[in-house]
């Protein structure tokens, strides 16, 4: 089945017994009369939020992230991490409410109650489901077109073994040479990877490299970014007897999971959460800044209030992105070009504008939109990525993740005006997305906080 069906599969799984478990729960607590309450308990509201509820807490612990074919204990395992921390939560939420409302104290433990049967139906549910899909694709029903990349001996065990074990779910379409002219017995070269993946529709990659060929990993993961695709990789048997390899080992078939998203499904739901919230505060709060902004924009200078321009976003889709105009009317006549600390083409405004980063404000549209957030790599013009792309190299990184109004480099660098300021910069961008946190995203803001009262902006 493709991951949509997948999802509305586990969507349909844990909408039955998570209203299951609460509907025993209610005949426990409050039909059988085992146990007094002080309180008449309602069935259908709760009912619907304690299931909105647990959508919230298993999308947090990853619970409808991509699944690769998983044992049936490590797919229990999973529920039984999210239904306990959810439960978690609501042991104090519980709590709390009963200390507010002198409730009797034997209330608290009928969560344990509640974590028991959830676990039990929820898990079993989700194993339902897991083989059923193993069943499914037993029979080659629902298998995901792949490609192998390479030309060696490892690709070729390497089909031999998925196609051995139509339960891990993969369909080889062919593969991929590692040449720029390919063999005819070949699809295409890595070169050309992204056209193959659109015309085949390919959901899966699978990569197996001879040891002489490691240096063109990087070229693969390269070419394929900015595809909704799955990479795994066929590691040297030497590196997984070392310990130098994390494996996924399913049926003697070793893979090792590249994950291009650093944060899991949780923290980014929680991040984009965070964008909202903030960019609609910043709105509210700054209203009369912003008014005075433009009031004054209009009186000193001529030209728009606000000033648009392309810029690159994630998996290099461009977009429009609003800032206050600080320089002059058509600053950029005779093409892009750096601003300067001391640009003068700034005007008196502009300048305190950029000193106090309310020039920036606006982009909170751009988070809005989801085209941007709050914390990110500084999104760059098409001119410039084009040439930055040319003369730095695994400069395709930095547009693999969402651009920000701040970020990492921003905080720990001067005004970029040159070429070289941006080299410099892309280090700390490369940092970011391998380090990407809720922590670090935090500690960002903080200091862009203290930067902006200490008016260290240009």
């Amino acid at each position: 089945m493709s991951k949509t069906q997948e999802k509305i599969f586990l969507f349909l799984s844990d909408f039955i017994f998570l209203n299951l478990a609460w509907a025993v729960y209610y005949f426990v607590r409050v039909e059988t009369g085992w146990i007094k309450y002080a309180n008449p308990v309602q069935f259908l509201v709760p009912l619907v939020v304690i299931y909105l509820y647990w959508i919230v807490i298993f999308s947090f612990t990853g619970l409808y992230q991509y699944w690769f074919v998983r044992s049936r204990f490590d797919e229990f395992a999973s529920v039984v991490k999210s239904v306990s921390i959810g439960c978690f939560i609501l042991f104090f939420l519980i709590f709390i409410d009963d200390t507010i409302n002198n409730a009797p104290i034997i209330s608290r433990f009928l969560i344990l109650i509640y974590w028991l049967l959830t676990l039990l139906l929820v898990g079993f549910g989700r194993i339902i489901i897991r083989g059923f899909q193993r069943n499914l694709l037993q029979k080659g029903i629902g298998l995901r077109n792949t490609l192998i990349i390479g030309e060696g001996e490892k690709a070729a065990n390497l089909f031999e073994m998925v196609t051995k074990f139509p339960q891990l779910g993969y369909k080889v379409i062919g593969f991929i040479s590692l040449g720029k002219n390919s063999d005819v017995k070949y699809l295409n070269s890595i070169e050309k990877i992204s056209e193959t993946i659109k015309k085949r529709e390919i959901s899966e990659v699978l990569i197996a490299l001879e040891p002489g060929e490691k240096e063109r990993l990087v070229d693969v993961i390269k070419f394929c970014t900015g595809n909704d695709v799955h990479l795994m990789i066929m590691p040297d048997m030497y590196e997984i007897v070392s310990g130098m390899a994390r494996t996924n080992q399913i049926y003697g078939v070793p893979l090792i999971e590249v994950m291009p998203e650093i944060m899991p499904p949780g923290s980014k739901l929680f991040k984009r959460i965070v964008d909202i919230v903030l960019s609609g505060l910043i709105l509210i709060l700054y209203s009369p800044l912003l008014l005075i902004s433009i009031i004054l924009i209009k009186l000193t200078s001529k030209g728009p209030v606000f000033y648009k321009q392309e810029r690159v976003g994630r998996n290099e889709k461009v977009f429009t992105m609003y800032k206050f105009r600080s320089m002059v009317q058509n600053a950029e006549e005779y093409g892009p070009e750096w601003a300067g600390e001391d640009d003068p083409r700034i005007t008196g405004v502009g300048k305190i504008l950029r000193k106090m980063y309310i020039d920036e404000i606006p982009q909170v549209i751009n988070v809005l939109k989801n085209e941007m957030s709050i914390v990110g790599p500084r999104p760059e013009r098409p001119y410039f990525v084009t040439k930055l792309k040319n003369e730095i190299p695994y400069y395709y990184k930095r547009l693999s993740v969402k651009p920000g109004i701040t970020g990492w480099a921003q905080i720990k660098h001067k005004y970029d005006s040159s070429l070289e300021d941006v080299k410099e910069k892309l280090q700390y961008d490369f940092y970011y997305i391998e380090n990407m946190s809720l922590k670090l995203d935090f500690k960002i803001m903080i200091n862009t906080i203290i930067v902006v009262l200490l008016m260290k902006g240009h």
